[in-house]
């Protein structure tokens, strides 16, 4: 079995090597074949006498190799290679360029193309989204849809495990705990096993006290001497159940109550970016616009790695200088936050210090709640930052920027670094967030959660669409922003004008497709297509227990339970029986015994999997 694993951190490289050469280096036994072929080549052309068996010998070696050679797909190692690294993001005009040029996140992308071309029996892969862009983790999941292998994933990215993963195990106080789903599928099947666990605890713990206090009470009485002492071997055989684990505590934060802004915060004309480099200039965007950002507005900035998303996030903030005016609206106070600026914390001072120094009005209770909701607790608030990892100080100064008091938030991938426990966090504080905010993000989940709006940043134009990451989806694959991807629907983009206005489709307007004001027909229409595609797409099929009444219901749920106690009862019976070494001593016996245990399992799998549906129905309607 061949194991591969991504790690979260790059690995010094040889700085010589292309984009293209490193990520072959997942076909290196090939290469060496085809290196060796050149070799006996050179050989055979060298060699004038070809009736020596040194030339035999050559011509034997040269046709094993190049047997080996066909088997093994040759001609398509570089086409595959190719294909991979454009769906992570990689242009062909970056394929001959040296490694070393790209930045920490495009070698793990580069890593990751190599262990995805390599194979492998198991894929062990640790948070493999991180540095990808929206676009890259679309191909990378259905990539992984059709692996041939197990793939073994650690996640913060909900969206990505809901679409990607059948099995979750969780790690919890030193213990491993399989489901057999999803995440979401895990979230609900946890609180069914955790309240099935608290209740059988509970019933248990009432059983031993009734049984404690009736062998205390008749301890010493001769006619029950017999009954005594049969509970008291009863008791000292009895299984205990585990209490179930405590609940996590919850963390929860609020934005200080930011000052009131006018109700146009930002607004930018028509504008254009460039940048001078080694290579030529880059234009980022090409008379794109105008953008006006509202009181109130909660928008996602989504598009390819290298878009411009950071880049229209400065220029909203009014540090990126570019081509075109920007006019900041009435008592508008900004707050920013990029990875960088966790590299410019003191390093001398600890987190709390550091948080204190931009909210002064808040109580070292509050200070420390933030912290806590960012991973910090106990005596780790203490700690110098220079002590801190990279992704430790990222979240010190994610803390700082949340808990300095501002009405426009500007945040440049804040979940980054952050668990699930901590982005859902993170986001119930923006969900009640009175003031109005930017944020570039790949996190879809997140996304859903907390915005209003959507920009899409591509090909040097800002493309605007209201609601949130699910309703900009849905635009793209059934309404009537299709036309941009689809050309055999409508006119493309760069044929299309918005009525009216005169702007070049694809850059921003204020209809979310860019095609110019709709009909109310149109709107009705669209919007009924949209309900109907979501309740297909959510709609569950009808439980077999939905047709008893709460009377039966109820009583069934108590049947099945009492069977599954029983039956559990003899399969454990049956088990110790299997593990003694003498039970095998008589062939037909054990043989027996072997069959009747499979047979008892079997049917306590299906007795546990009616006692789970019964539970779900009994919860649906509040009976449990």
């Amino acid at each position: 079995m061949s194991v591969g694993y991504l790690k979260q951190e790059t690995e010094e490289i040889e700085a010589t090597k292309t984009v293209l050469e490193e990520a072959m280096q997942a076909f290196s036994e090939i290469l060496e074949l085809e290196a060796e072929e050149h070799r006996l080549i050179e050989c055979m052309e060298a060699e004038s006498d070809h009736e020596t068996d040194a030339y035999h010998k050559v011509m034997v070696d040269f046709n094993r190799v190049h047997e080996l050679l066909l088997a093994s797909d040759v001609h398509m190692i570089k086409p595959r290679t190719e294909s991979v690294l454009s769906g992570l993001g990689f242009k062909d005009a970056d394929f001959d360029r040296p490694l070393s040029t790209f930045s920490g996140g495009w070698r793990m992308r580069v890593a990751l193309a190599q262990l995805l071309l390599r194979q492998p029996d198991v894929l062990l892969l640790d948070e493999p989204t991180n540095h990808l862009d929206i676009d890259s983790i679309d191909w990378l999941e259905e990539y992984l849809k059709a692996y041939p292998g197990t793939v073994v994933l650690v996640s913060h990215d909900r969206y990505f495990l809901d679409r990607m993963v059948n099995t979750t195990v969780e790690l919890q106080q030193g213990q491993l705990t399989e489901y057999a789903g999803n995440y979401a599928f895990y979230l609900e099947d946890r609180t069914l096993r955790r309240e099935h666990q608290r209740a059988g605890y509970i019933n248990q713990q009432k059983f031993i006290a009734e049984n404690d206090r009736f062998i205390e009470r008749f301890r010493s009485k001769a006619s029950k001497a017999t009954q005594v002492q049969s509970r008291v071997k009863m008791m000292a055989k009895l299984e205990r159940i585990p209490p179930p684990p405590a609940d996590e505590a919850k963390i929860s934060f609020r934005f200080p109550e930011p000052p009131r802004s006018g109700r146009t915060v930002i607004e930018i004309q028509q504008c254009s970016k460039k940048y001078e480099t080694d290579q030529g200039v880059i234009n980022v965007f090409d008379k794109a616009g105008p953008l006006m950002i509202e009181r109130g507005d909660k928008i996602a900035l989504i598009g390819k790695n290298g878009a411009g998303k950071s880049t229209l996030a400065r220029m909203l903030l009014g540090s990126e200088p570019f081509e075109g005016e920007r006019i900041e609206g009435h008592n508008v106070a900004m707050t920013f936050f990029a990875q960088h600026q966790a590299e410019s914390l003191d390093r001398r001072e600890t987190p709390l210090d550091s948080l204190r120094s931009v909210s002064s009005g808040s109580s070292e209770t509050e200070l420390r709640t933030l912290l806590g909701a960012f991973l910090f607790s106990g005596d780790d608030v203490f700690k110098t930052i220079g002590v801190l990892s990279g992704g430790e100080r990222s979240r010190v100064a994610l803390a700082r920027t949340l808990a300095s008091p501002a009405n426009l938030l500007v945040l440049d991938e804040p979940t980054n670094h952050l668990d699930i426990h901590s982005i859902g966090v993170l986001t119930e504080a923006l969900r009640q967030y009175t003031g109005t905010f930017v944020v570039v993000s790949h996190d879809r989940h997140f996304l859903d959660r907390v915005v209003n709006k959507v920009w899409r940043v591509e090909d040097g134009t800002i493309r605007q669409f209201d609601g949130n990451f699910s309703d900009y989806s849905w635009q793209i694959e059934h309404g009537t922003a299709r036309a941009f991807i689809d050309p055999g629907t409508q006119s493309t983009s760069s044929s299309n004008t918005s009525s009216g206005n005169g702007k070049a489709n694809g850059t921003a307007s204020n209809t979310p497709t860019g095609g110019g004001p709709k009909s109310k027909e149109q709107k009705r229409l669209e919007a009924q297509e949209r309900e109907l595609a979501r309740q297909k797409l959510t709609s569950k099929s009808p439980s077999k227990f939905g047709g008893l009444n709460n009377f039966k219901l109820k009583n069934e749920y108590e049947r099945v339970e009492a069977e599954v106690e029983k039956l559990e009862v003899v399969t454990k019976a049956m088990a110790a029986e299997l593990a003694d070494p003498t039970t095998f001593a008589n062939p037909s016996k054990s043989t027996k015994l072997l069959s009747d245990f499979e047979t008892s399992q079997k049917k306590l799998a299906d007795l546990n999997k009616q006692w789970e549906q019964l539970a779900s129905e009994m919860s649906s309607r509040s009976l449990a």
